[in-house]
Order: C-alpha cells, then sequence, then structure tokens
C-alpha cells in the first residue's frame, strides 16, 4: 500500500491548506498588550485558538511554558508601569471585567490550556499568583461545536479574548471581528467531518509497552544522584497575594543513594498567614525560630553535589525555591508527570497516588513537608526500581 501524500500545511496558521482559516483574520489594533501563556499541550491542538488570537492582535503576544518565575519575558511584562499587569483567571478575590474592568491600559495575561492545565500553571508561578485578577460569566453558550467544554459557561481562548478586550477597550462591538476565523474554522472543520474526507490513514499497531518503558530513563540510570526536594510557603489567601506573595518557610530533601537528609525552616520575613501554621504543620515558634533564609539557600548549596538530579512533585518546590530568591540546578524531574505516565492517567495528589500504590512511609523531617519527603522519596524510588525486578 503505497503512503498518502502529505497534507499542504498553512505556514501561518499551521491548519491543512484546506481549512486555512487566514482569510478570515482581522487585525484589531489595542491599548491591550495581551501576553498568552500557552500550556505545552495545547501548542499542537489543531482546532485551538490562542495563535488564532495572536494572530488577529498585533499587540498580543504568544508564549510556550509551564514555569514562568525566571522568564525575562514575563519580568519585563511585570515591570511595565505604563500598563499594569492583570490575570484573567477565576478565583477568590477576582473582580468582573466586564462589570468592573481596570482603569487605564494594561497588560493583560491569558493562560491557554484545559481548565486542569491552566491551573497547573498558576499554582506553579508564584508571579503569576500575585497578580490582581479579574474573570468574567460569559453570557451565552460558547459556539466551540468541535470542542467539548467542561461547562456550558466556558468559551474558548478567542471567545474570552472577543468578550474581555470589549470590555478593556470600551469597543464591544469592534472584537466580534474576533469571531470571524473561529466560526470559519468551526464551519470548515465540521463540513469536512461531514465530507467524509478525513484522511483515515492507517494506524500501526502499538507495540505492548513495558512498566519499565513508562518510566523516564533518567530515574532509572541516575537512582544514587536522585535528590527528593519539597517545600511549603508561608501562603495568604489569594484575595492577599499582592500584598503577601507565597514566601519559602519550609524546604527538605533526601539524596536517594546515600540516605542523605536536608531540612531548614526559614524564619518568614513578612507577617505569618493566618492558614500557614495548619498548612505547614509547622508551630509558631518553629518558624520564628528559623534560620534567615539566605543561609537556607547557602546550606542547601553546600548540600547538593555537582551530579545531583533534584526531583519534585509537580513545579511548585522548586518555583518557590527560585521566587525566593535561590537558585537551583536546570532540570529538575516532574516525579507527578512521571506518576502520569506510568499509570497513563491522572494520579490525584502525592498522597493519594501513594495510597493507591501501597506506598506507607515514615517522615523524613518536621511538618507536612516532612511527611511529603518521606512519601516522595518512596515512590520515586519505585519508580526507579521498575522493570529491574
Amino acid at each position: 500500500m503505497s503512503e498518502p501524500e502529505p497534507r499542504e500545511v498553512c505556514q501561518r496558521c499551521w491548519r491543512p491548506a484546506r481549512v486555512c482559516y487566514c482569510a478570515h483574520l482581522p487585525s484589531l489594533e489595542t491599548k491591550t498588550r495581551v501576553m498568552l501563556l500557552q500550556h505545552p499541550r495545547e501548542r499542537d491542538k489543531p482546532i485551538g485558538t490562542a495563535r488564532m488570537a495572536s494572530l488577529c492582535l498585533p499587540q498580543a503576544e504568544l508564549h510556550v511554558g509551564i514555569r514562568w518565575d525566571d522568564s525575562k519575558v514575563l519580568a519585563q511584562a511585570l515591570a511595565n508601569r505604563d500598563a499594569p499587569p492583570v490575570l484573567l483567571y477565576p478565583g477568590e478575590g477576582a473582580r468582573d471585567v466586564l462589570a468592573d474592568p481596570p482603569k487605564g491600559p494594561v497588560t493583560l495575561f491569558v493562560i491557554d490550556g484545559t481548565w486542569s492545565q491552566a491551573k497547573s500553571v498558576v499554582r506553579d508561578n508564584a508571579q503569576l499568583r500575585a497578580l490582581p485578577r479579574y474573570a468574567f460569566t460569559a453570557p451565552k453558550e460558547s459556539e466551540y461545536r468541535i470542542r467539548r467544554e467542561p461547562k456550558a459557561a466556558y468559551v474558548s481562548t478567542i471567545e474570552a479574548l472577543m468578550l474581555v478586550l470589549g470590555a478593556l477597550e470600551g469597543d464591544p462591538a469592534r472584537f466580534e471581528a474576533l469571531l470571524a476565523p473561529f466560526r470559519a474554522m468551526v464551519d470548515m472543520q465540521l463540513a469536512h467531518i461531514g465530507s467524509g474526507l478525513r484522511r483515515p490513514g492507517v494506524r500501526k499497531p502499538r507495540p505492548p509497552s513495558s512498566l519499565a518503558d513508562r518510566v523516564p530513563a533518567i530515574l532509572r540510570e541516575r537512582t544514587a544522584n536522585l535528590v527528593c526536594v519539597v517545600a511549603d510557603a508561608n501562603a495568604w489567601p489569594y484575595a492577599d497575594r499582592v500584598e503577601h506573595p507565597d514566601e519559602l518557610v519550609h524546604w527538605a530533601a533526601t539524596r536517594l543513594g546515600t540516605g542523605e537528609t536536608f531540612e531548614r525552616i526559614a524564619r518568614p520575613q513578612g507577617d505569618i498567614g493566618p492558614n500557614t501554621i495548619l498548612h505547614t504543620r509547622l508551630d509558631g515558634s518553629e518558624l520564628s525560630g528559623g534560620v534567615p533564609r539566605s543561609q537556607l539557600f547557602d546550606d542547601f548549596a553546600a548540600f547538593l553535589r555537582d551530579d545531583d538530579v533534584l526531583c519534585a512533585w509537580g513545579h511548585y518546590a522548586p518555583s518557590l525555591y527560585r521566587a525566593s530568591g535561590g537558585s537551583l540546578p536546570e532540570g529538575t524531574v516532574d516525579v507527578r508527570e512521571a506518576g502520569r505516565r506510568f499509570l497513563r492517567g491522572k494520579v490525584g495528589t502525592l498522597e493519594d497516588f501513594c495510597a493507591r500504590q501501597g506506598i506507607v512511609a515514615d517522615a523524613l523531617g518536621r511538618g507536612r513537608a516532612g511527611a511529603r519527603l518521606g512519601q516522595l522519596a518512596a515512590l520515586t524510588r519505585k519508580l526507579a526500581m521498575t522493570g529491574r525486578e
């Protein structure tokens, strides 16, 4: 059987030529600077709308990634006094952008991805969490007929920008033009599906994978060098995050190859948050008696070896460490993502995953961080040993 000829792809919208929407793209100048932060898993979705929005808005920038606390692009946008940054994301303390838009030009940060992906991006980036939040309730259901939204009130990224920019710029009618390429894409996609012209392709059977194949090779090959790290913060409610951003107060680590552990409690530089003691499981005297944060950083730098490989559950711990002024080696292994690949599905919390795997671990330090470090080390060791039995 001969291989099908490759499809012609538009180099502007990255869609197959037969469903290219470029002829419908408007060019809408804005006083608002739009920063689209796209989750990497959304980048290759053929019917996503963030790229479409960036092509319509000359003052928009599209960036792909998860962790932004060390980004020069983010730092420059956050420092823009002429257009102060705000975050389009729901949550406690968020203001209704349609009813009460901010005054004057702003830099609008928009997270593009599924709700789960957007939640992880905001959770793992302290500087984004600290921004003033705005949200809205869509006046009608999404027109995204080729992609199912989790709830009827949810809309696509470009539909959200149509509503929000209309409010920010004071001209809702002008930004309805954003829906022209969106509607064209939806209509062409539905017509293409209905015509039966979708390329059937010939799927090659997927060879069965071993459990070891589902685990990052670095966990098996560098087990002796793996250093698991866990962090806790002096964290305030979202409504107070601008005045009280998260600050690192507890850092714990263990080297799997030797069993060495590291633990420091850093004295909070600001007031202790109302839920910090309950969350960290440390009492007030432990927190107030902690070392200066600079000493924590110096001591951990002395603990690390040149060939160590850091492992963390998600990106929060290393992001918090860096956002609080510390420096870490690049290339942290995300054990949560490794677990997702191992299970080929959702893993839940660290505690949930350990329970499902039958892991019962002793704490390797004080408080919540010590308990989680024991769980993370046991789980990482189990994943690293997968396939060796």
